[in-house]
């Protein structure tokens, strides 16, 4: 469907004043820029100028978001507390903004029956603007031999900061040259950084050391730290713990696997 620029314009602009206000971050691109980049098993099944958004949390994202979310005992089952928070916010945030259109939503911890992830989010939030993917191929001669380093994303004013958490799809919404693809910020552009930021992220990720690797304007608060510092299994004792969670919500929530 042709959607005039200003309609597409407006439409970004409700989305991303609803969900800053719950602490997440929005970035629009078209669908060619992800299928472009990524092998045909990973691509999405749309046509190239759909517009596509990803979403991402920030820190403030647990205070804004997820507490209250908790206090407002919207939290049932046996899924991830904090998935069911995303999931929640992102869905009534989209079904206010996009009432008549067709928003196609993943999230990172949903997968394909083939077990690959429903999209590639290290990849998405690259080709749209909003945070460097740096991988072993931003690396000049890289002294770890035959050893296979994962990449890492990191955000100019949040560093490693935040999590990429959804990938909407606005199937029939297609856009122009109004929307045109910005690099993301490369805030980690010395080899020798680089190559620190990698050995901390695949060698030492549990200190959290690696998302620190730039000056940020914001990070985790203390409850949010000793939050996903908590062991998976040990975290619904420690929300009900906090006063956010009855003995029988507890009961409920079998287990949790997500880390943060």
């Amino acid at each position: 469907m042709a959607t005039s620029s200003k309609d597409v314009q407006e439409c970004i602009e409700s989305l991303r004043e609803s969900l800053k206000s719950h602490g997440f971050e929005i970035y629009p691109f078209k669908v060619g820029w992800y299928n472009a980049v990524t092998s045909q098993a990973h691509h999405v099944s749309y046509p190239t100028d759909t517009l596509a958004v990803v979403v991402l949390s920030t820190p403030s994202m647990f205070e804004r978001a997820f507490l209250p979310f908790l206090q407002s005992q919207s939290c049932e089952g046996v899924r991830d507390p904090v998935d069911q928070c995303v999931s929640h916010t992102v869905s009534s945030c989209v079904s206010q903004c996009f009432p008549n259109q067709s928003v196609d939503v993943s999230y990172d911890y949903e997968m394909l029956p083939s077990r690959r992830p429903k999209f590639l989010a290290q990849t998405a939030a690259h080709v749209s603007g909003a945070a460097y993917y740096y991988q072993m191929s931003d690396i000049h001669n890289p002294p770890w031999g035959d050893k296979k380093m994962f990449g890492v994303c990191i955000h100019p004013k949040l560093g490693g900061w935040f999590a990429i958490r959804a990938l909407l799809v606005v199937k029939d919404v297609q856009v122009g040259a109004e929307l045109q693809q910005k690099d993301p910020p490369d805030c980690v552009s010395a080899q020798k950084d680089r190559i620190e930021l990698l050995e901390k992220f695949n060698f030492c990720w549990q200190d959290w050391t690696y998302r620190d690797i730039v000056p940020t304007e914001e990070s985790y608060s203390p409850r949010q730290r000793e939050y996903f510092n908590t062991p998976p299994a040990q975290r619904m004792a420690l929300l009900r713990h906090w006063g956010f969670l009855t003995e029988t919500d507890t009961e409920k929530q079998c287990s949790m696997k997500k880390e943060g």
